[in-house]
């Protein structure tokens, strides 16, 4: 007798079966396949709704959204849309997970050349780049892939530069309590390359310098001078 799952997938008997003869490690029959594909290519609600607002962008820039080559653009726009942005379903302590540890270390530490992708919220195009974060720890460490960790948490946002350099800065400082905290980013932003001005070769930069290396100008020039080392 055929089901219907909540999905409103229509399985066979014979399908069902089959679901628990995967589980044993045997082979699916072809109808099977097409059930688990047909359940895993199912947009959720949120991918509905963003997938009608893909198509009528495409409607109003003069296209065919039934044309063969944009049957499914939707679909992949809201799904890449959502990779994009996933850095509002993170937050501070889930990306940390306890890596913080205790160390008598109170020289700089400096994680340079990050690559980083955002969205800029302006014009929802990316702007591409890296960051430079460098700290004095304060009897206090934080595990290194931390650092690229919070990079992606706040990069995976619609952002503008200046706001996603403070907001690592803040992280770090919040995540390990140090003397001080730098960070620099380095970027260049599609709305200024592919519209407006065009200006291929342009990029931006910006920094935010907490503690010690507000304060101190040697400290802050040893931390510039280190990363612009090759």
């Amino acid at each position: 007798m055929d089901r219907v799952s909540s999905s409103g997938v229509v399985a066979s008997s014979s399908a069902s079966e089959d679901m628990n003869n995967e589980k044993q490690g045997l082979t699916l029959s072809p109808q099977t396949v097409t059930v688990f594909k047909s359940k895993k290519n199912s947009p959720t609600k949120q991918e509905e709704e963003m997938m009608n607002s893909y198509r009528s962008i495409i409607r109003h820039v003069g296209e065919d959204v039934s044309r063969e080559g944009l049957l499914r653009t939707p679909q992949r726009a809201a799904k890449a849309m959502l990779y994009f942005t996933m850095g509002y379903e993170q937050n501070l302590d889930d990306i940390l997970n306890e890596a913080v540890f205790d160390e008598d270390h109170d020289e700089m530490v400096i994680v340079k050349d990050i690559e980083m992708f955002s969205m800029c919220e302006h014009h929802l195009v990316p702007f591409i780049g890296k960051v430079h974060i460098g700290y004095l720890p304060n009897k206090k460490v934080l595990g290194l892939s931390k650092f690229a960790r919070i990079v992606e948490m706040f990069s995976r946002r619609l952002q503008v530069q200046e706001r996603l350099t403070k907001q690592i800065a803040q992280a770090v400082l919040q995540a390990v309590q140090p003397s001080g905290v730098a960070v620099v980013v380095e970027a260049s932003h599609m709305c200024m390359v592919m519209r407006g001005v065009q200006k291929i070769n342009a990029t931006t930069a910006t920094s935010c310098m907490l503690g010690v290396f507000r304060d101190d100008p040697k400290t802050r020039e040893e931390f510039l001078n280190l990363i612009n080392r090759k």
